[in-house]
């Protein structure tokens, strides 16, 4: 098994031969992985062609990696608990035996089924044991998943089938969140009318709501795997072999299918779990993602497996049936390593005290952040009130992109500092450059955040368009990876992310690209155009304020504006849904006809003395106008 860094020179040799010898050091992680056939070069290629490469020549399974190799010792060890949304029905604990056992027999079926290597799957379900099974099962036979989020629309969910060329679906009837029915089939069935290369679709019974199933297409997940042996051989993978395409916002309006492979994601997921949580063997993890986002592919399901741990799935939401649920969760199974967002954290700070009353929270060792950089009194609340000031609280910055956490403390080891990511990993080298993309080299820094080298974790591409992947990570600057985020570098080599720096918002620790929001409005008959940008909330970290002009303006201004947040859940999904919106004559543009979204950003944000020369615009008098009502 993997060697946890226990101290912070250790800390130091290990980055210091990371970034000097980056082949050799990965070379020693990677030994302690099951191959079928070792690798013959451990890195080429580079970023001037996004073309770099990790564990050339090696062959392996990564489900072989998290769970047959862990059979012989950890058998009968807890490999997943699974919390259901409401506390009175029956929870689940599943052996990786048993684990194994499901992920063998309906990586059968979906052979069965005619499901082979290289085929796109479409993930589109609750959170709950199957849908881990379902993704290892894919991983299993060579099939490439694609996980969908629970809480996109029908639109969303067919969008991103049609771009993965999806031939096969796997979802369930539906489930609740809270108290709220949510039918996935029947979004489902809707996303597949326009979605004509799915040849089946797999239904998991949750919830027994009434779900029409069309002959020939749909086939219920009991039926499948029925007379299914529970013993499957695993199909040997190439390292650089795709493993699964998550799609993310990008600044286009069109989501991005970022693909990871096999091999380099398995070593980087499994190494950063180990040591950004110094996890023990013994230990309970829970991660409150949902495994729709990279949070949960990395560390609900991969990280977690291959390092034998025990991972918590919840299905509910933190305020069912009230505000204490997490921390019954907590302490219901001695929850060790707590891993949640900001938004999370400040929704529950802001209920006060009351929902902690009575809880022991004694179990937890270590507090975790993901998602967005938290603020300093969420920090503060979440040290004292659920760390008991006894708890090292890891603050991680990573992406989609990177495949897993690249700048963090190492719980108990490494520094820790309010705000602050802190450290990068082994092997992340990262650099500030200023707008001309000269590095900055001073040791107090601010600017756009940028990695130097590549690590094996790293996205190898935007499905089926190499291009846009080299054209939004690699040209802004030349031969690094740009992150897209700003930062600041303290004395110490601290890192504090102070947010994105293109056309992406951070809302609620999603990432939403302002073009699909304002795609979205645009598709009401009444507006002829809108921009979108990001404003501070205090839950959210970020809100999405509309500024919509219209053809004629509405007689129900309440109707119109809900009739907006119709479009935008229906086509989008609930959670993109603006918070503000103002009906405005017309946007501020340049005279060549850009519209000034950081105009727009500085007025969302009260920041009217920031707004600048406006002078030079083809409409001063529309900032005028928009301040005046922002102000009112």
């Amino acid at each position: 098994m993997l060697k946890q860094i226990s101290s912070i020179e250790e800390y130091t040799n290990s980055y210091k031969m990371s970034i000097s010898q980056p082949e050799n050091f990965w070379a020693v992680i990677a030994e302690n992985f099951l191959w079928k056939k070792k690798w013959t070069q451990i890195f080429s290629g580079g970023f001037e062609k996004a073309d770099y490469k990790w564990f050339e020549g090696g062959k392996l399974n990564i489900t072989e990696n998290c769970l047959d190799r862990h059979l012989e010792l950890l058998g009968n060890k807890t490999a997943i608990l699974w919390e259901p949304n409401n506390p009175s029905e029956q929870n689940r604990k599943i052996s990786y035996n048993e684990l194994h056992e499901e992920v063998c027999q309906f990586s059968n079926a979906l052979e069965k089924l005619g499901v082979k290597k290289g085929d796109t799957v479409c993930l589109y379900m609750p959170m709950i044991p199957e849908l881990t099974i379902a993704m290892l099962s894919c991983a299993r036979i060579g099939a490439i998943h694609s996980i969908v989020f629970g809480g996109f629309s029908a639109q969303s969910i067919a969008d991103r089938i049609l771009d993965a060329e999806c031939m096969w679906m796997i979802t369930a009837d539906g489930c609740y969140r809270g108290n709220k029915p949510l039918y996935l089939k029947k979004i489902v069935d809707e996303a597949l009318e326009k979605c004509q290369s799915i040849k089946k679709s797999i239904v998991f019974n949750r919830s027994n709501f009434e779900c029409p199933m069309k002959e020939g297409r749909d086939l219920w997940w009991s039926d499948v795997i029925k007379n299914c042996s529970k013993t499957h051989e695993a199909i040997t993978m190439d390292s650089e072999d795709p493993l699964f395409i998550l799609y993310t916002s990008g600044s286009t309006g069109k989501p991005k299918g970022v693909l990871h492979t096999t091999a380099g994601y398995m070593v980087y997921v499994a190494y950063t779990f180990l040591n950004v949580f110094q996890y023990k063997p013994e230990q309970i993890y829970w991660c409150t993602a949902d495994i729709g986002w990279v949070t949960g592919h990395s560390y609900i399901v991969y990280g977690p497996l291959l390092n034998g741990a025990t991972t918590l799935m919840y299905e509910g939401i933190p305020q069912f049936p009230d505000w204490g649920r997490w921390w019954d969760v907590i302490d219901k199974y001695k929850v060790n390593i707590f891993y949640t967002a900001p938004t999370a954290i400040r929704s529950l700070e802001a209920q006060g005290l009351k929902s902690i009353e009575g809880k022991s929270l004694s179990s937890l060792k270590v507090l975790g952040s993901v998602g967005e950089p938290i603020n300093k009194e969420a920090w503060e609340w979440y040290h004292k009130n659920i760390g008991k000031e006894k708890c090292p609280i890891i603050d991680t910055w990573w992406q989609t992109e990177t495949g897993g956490i690249l700048i963090s403390s190492l719980a108990g080891i490494t520094p820790e500092k309010a705000t602050y990511a802190t450290l990068p990993l082994p092997g992340i080298e990262p650099i500030i450059v200023d707008v001309e993309g000269a590095e900055i080299k001073e040791m107090i820094a601010e600017g756009n955040l940028c990695i130097r080298q590549s690590w094996p974790g790293q996205a190898r591409t935007v499905y089926k368009n190499h291009a846009r992947f080299i054209q939004t990570y690699f040209t802004t600057y030349p031969n690094k990876y740009f992150t897209g985020d700003g930062c600041k570098r303290d004395n110490d080599g601290n890192y504090r992310i102070t947010g994105r720096v293109d056309d992406v918002m951070n809302v609620s620790g999603h990432r939403i690209g302002t073009a699909e929001v304002e795609n979205a409005i645009n598709e009401h008959p009444v507006v002829y155009e809108n921009a979108v940008v990001g404003f501070p909330h205090a839950i959210k970290g970020q809100g999405i304020f509309a500024f919509v002009a219209c053809q004629t303006h509405p007689k129900d201004i309440l109707s119109f504006k809900q009739e907006v947040l119709d479009i935008v859940s229906k086509i989008i999904g609930p959670f993109a849904k603006p918070d503000r919106i103002e009906i405005v004559s017309g946007l501020p543009k340049t005279r060549s006809g850009k519209i000034m979204r950081r105009i727009l950003r500085k007025i969302s944000e009260g920041e009217f003395d920031k707004v600048g020369d406006i002078s030079t615009l083809l409409n001063p008098e529309v900032v005028e106008e928009i301040m005046k009502k922002i102000r009112n």
